[in-house]
């Protein structure tokens, strides 16, 4: 059987290292990635390989020539531009006609045992068998489900928390039929999980897993490249070390050189010919490559260290990478996963400081202390976006210098002369660092519309109907003063879609910032009128029929927020009787605790029962949300006051769908069922809530926290434009808020949240679906657990913390406890 090794990728995830060669050349404990996996297949007895090449394809070819080093044939197959995984195989179909293949990676780390995948493949006739690993957090791979008899069900690329169902991922690994060559059209980028297995699947080809024991790391990242070195010093993984071992864990190659007063403390790794001297101390989990030289007082500890690399005396590389061909010289310090790339050159006493990355060819100089990457610094993009945006402590994680950078990425993903709408809440830290993405913005040739201080709703609307090609919020974190949230919108004035927050994280990650030429710098301008058209546009799309005649009496608390600026223009053009508190923008509004939040709405319900008002209403600082106070004077809930508009909404329409996230109480179900419409269920994230409002036929949404959503003005969560829909529903009805309330059932829904590592996430949610057993599972968002008699359960891992929520629904509180215990007890199991 032949195999073909994919080593055609350009490894962007690990720049600087790959900036000027392709990632299958990485050294591994000062082998190529690539040439532990060639290696492997020879000790499967895979001696005929095909290697598809496009990246730098030269090198590898230089590198590796035709096998005989190896003991091995290769020839290359190689691809004028990238064509995907599926593609790049395709072009080598030629070489592959005459049966079984086997596909692997050559970015991969593993000692899987190859054989196993072969046998298991011909055991069960399959057309393609993928070989499978489970692994701690399954979100950078491709999910796969199977049945009882290894036949794969579905697969799920790049999944969220919220679809990790599973931690079985694809491992890149395939034994596939020459047929499967029908189905992948040539000279067109295709990816095999992506295009060729979906579309198999739907036809019903036999598709395979086989779970395979052993060590798989997918080297794409500086972190994984950083562990897979490490694992290979610890003997996790079976791979043929280079040199012998001199004392145990110490690996040297030939000709090295080790003063006897050198320190060295294993595992390690040391190439051929270098030179350790005298007072040098090389610690576990270091790898210096062929040619190093270490001078006396160097101290190096878990550094990997490419070939032909001068390390000067008193040098202290701690966690870091260098690259080959790169001088440090004396005293100089690198910290903690920082980077230096190729023949870069780092002078006396300087100080990289941790995660700082330095391209190729560049020089630091003597003495510089370096808190940034050479040109621009790079945030870890792990979880740099969160259910609110970007968020962070106000000069400590979010600071100007890094929302500089935040916002240039942003407009390195739109065209020149794009136009941006900015905005901001009362805050004085949200001001300060507005300035700073205004001046990024025009500097990366985009154009700036600001609004300075206005609602979110105002600045989404603005940014739709501008148009704009995106906007930028910041505000003060909802309950923390001492945080901040960058909100990023797209040309809908939505939140961005998980796609495009990948885009700009890419961007940032690479520092690859665009910059405009003097004459490109662009400009910041004020709107005029916003305000009047916002509210103009809001009362001509909500029906506000009965409204005038109704003669309603509210009560309003601006929370001293942006909503201030609003709500004067429009309550003049709405000829209601209006009581307003708090109505004027405070520059503190935003520092409010919990405590004052409670104790306004105390003061909220006092209001509206003394001056016998229809209902109250409370606005969030940016004007998003909203709090509801009855006729009573009594605080509704946020899941109920959902409920009660979404009565009253389908109780006036009489059809169409009403779009809640999966957490929402099924009393719910009850409502709409009464009044004919019907639910439209989603995932928990905020872009999904507005996607499946701009669907057509959906005539309301809402989130179950005091944000809803008007389609007919807006897909996205608008406190204000909720307010006006609310007028109009309550003027046309003979009900009170109170009343509504009382006629919606009761609804028994409890919730805990269970502290989960984040390396066993994957795990916990596989035993969630172990347990679900023959009951019926709903996977909208998390796993959702159906009993016989409708009671459920769903268990959902957080995206941004390491912790998994549970909610449970039951026809009474005592059920609905019971049923939540059970199912924290299926997850504290695993975690």
């Amino acid at each position: 059987m032949r195999a073909v090794v994919m080593a055609g990728g350009e490894g962007t995830r690990l720049r600087p290292m790959t900036a000027n060669q392709p990632k299958p050349l990485l050294p591994v404990a000062n082998r190529p990635i690539m040439e532990h996996v060639l290696r492997l297949l020879k000790r499967h007895g895979f001696e005929e390989t095909v290697v598809t090449v496009q990246f730098l394809a030269s090198l590898v070819r230089t590198y590796f020539g035709d096998g005989d080093d190896l003991g091995m044939s290769l020839t290359y197959a190689t691809e004028e531009s990238p064509l995907g995984t599926a593609g790049s195989v395709r072009n080598a179909e030629p070489a592959l006609r005459d049966g079984a293949f086997l596909v692997i990676s050559g970015d991969a780390l593993t000692d899987i045992d190859l054989d196993g995948l072969v046998q298991a493949h011909r055991k069960v006739g399959a057309l393609v068998t993928v070989c499978l690993a489970r692994v701690p957090n399954p979100l950078e791979f491709g999910i796969v489900i199977q049945n009882e008899d290894g036949r794969i069900q579905r697969f799920l690329e790049k999944p969220t928390w919220g679809q990790v169902f599973s931690d079985t991922v694809n491992t890149g690994i395939y034994v596939m039929e020459p047929e499967v060559f029908d189905h992948v059209e040539h000279g067109r980028a295709v990816d095999w999980s992506a295009d060729v297995f979906p579309a198999l699947l739907a036809r019903g080809a036999p598709l395979y897993g086989h779970v395979a024991e052993g060590y798989w790391e997918d080297v794409g990242s500086l972190d994984s490249y950083v562990r897979a070195n490490a694992d290979v010093l610890h003997r996790r993984v079976d791979v043929e070390m280079q040199g012998f071992e001199m004392a145990p864990g110490i690996w040297v190659g030939d000709g090295v050189d080790l003063d006897p007063d050198a320190e060295l403390t294993g595992p390690l790794c040391i190439g051929d010919y270098v030179k350790v001297e005298a007072g040098a101390k090389i610690r576990p989990l270091t790898v210096l490559g062929d040619n190093v030289i270490v001078k006396g007082g160097a101290v190096l500890e878990r550094a990997v260290v490419h070939d032909n690399v001068f390390i000067g005396p008193q040098v202290g590389l701690r966690g870091c990478v260098i690259g080959k061909n790169t001088d440090v010289m004396r005293a100089a310090r690198i910290e903690e996963g920082a980077v230096v790339g190729d023949e870069c050159v780092v002078e006396e006493e300087a100080f990289l400081a941790s995660g700082v990355k330095v391209y190729p060819f560049k020089t630091i100089e003597a003495g510089a202390v370096v808190h940034t990457s050479v040109i621009w610094e790079s945030r870890g993009s792990s979880a740099l976006f969160g259910p609110r945006g970007v968020s962070g402590l106000v000069n400590v994680e979010i600071t100007p210098e890094f929302v500089v950078r935040l916002a240039s990425a942003y407009a390195t993903t739109l065209r020149k002369g794009s136009v941006v709408v900015t905005s901001r809440d009362g805050s004085r830290a949200a001001q300060a660092l507005k300035r700073a993405v205004i001046s990024a913005l025009n500097a990366s040739a985009v154009d700036v519309h600001d609004l300075e201080v206005a609602p979110l709703p105002v600045a989404r609307f603005q940014t739709r109907e501008g148009p704009a090609a995106g906007g930028v919020m910041l505000r003060t974190t909802p309950g923390d003063a001492q945080s901040v949230d960058i909100v990023f919108l797209d040309a809908q004035g939505a939140d961005l879609s998980p796609a495009q927050q990948r885009a700009l994280e890419r961007v940032l990650s690479r520092q690859e910032f665009r910059r405009a030429f003097p004459g490109e710098i662009a400009e910041r301008t004020f709107p005029s009128r916003t305000v009047e058209t916002y509210a103009q546009e809001l009362l001509r799309a909500v029906d506000m029929t009965g409204v005038a005649e109704a003669g309603l009496k509210i009560v309003l608390d601006t929370a001293g927020g942006a909503v201030s600026l609003v709500l004067p223009t429009l309550l003049g053009r709405l000829g209601i009787d209006v009581l307003t508190v708090n109505n004027r923008l405070s520059e503190t509004a935003a520092n409010e605790t919990m405590v004052d939040q409670m104790r306004d709405l105390d003061r909220l319900g006092e209001l509206v029962s003394s001056s016998r008002a229809d209902f109250g209403v409370r606005f969030d600082q940016v004007g998003e949300r909203l709090a509801l106070v009855d006729e009573l004077g009594h605080l509704v809930q946020d899941d109920r006051a959902l409920l009660v508009v979404l009565d009253l909404v389908a109780a006036e329409r009489r059809g169409g769908r009403i779009a809640l996230p999966v957490t929402t109480t099924r009393v719910a179900e009850q409502v709409t069922g009464f009044h004919g419409t019907q639910i439209l269920w989603v995932s928990t994230a905020p872009d999904d809530l507005t996607r499946a409002a701009a669907q057509p036929g959906v005539i309301f949404a809402g989130d179950g926290r005091g944000g809803l959503v008007i389609p007919e003005f807006s897909p996205a969560l608008d406190g204000l434009a909720a307010f006006v829909r609310l007028l109009g529903l309550v003027a046309r009805t003979r009900l009170t808020l109170s009343q509504i309330d009382a006629r919606i059932p009761r609804a028994h829904l409890v919730r805990r949240s269970v502290p989960t590592p984040w390396a066993v996430k994957g795990a916990v949610m596989r035993t969630v679906m172990q347990a679900a057993s023959s009951r019926h599972v709903d996977t909208t968002d998390g796993v959702r657990v159906v009993e016989d008699d409708g009671r459920w359960a769903l268990v959902l891992p957080d995206p941004a913390e390491a912790v998994t929520h549970i909610w449970a629904e039951g026809a009474g509180a005592g059920e609905a406890a019971e049923l939540l215990t059970s199912w924290v007890d299926v997850v504290q199991s695993t975690s």
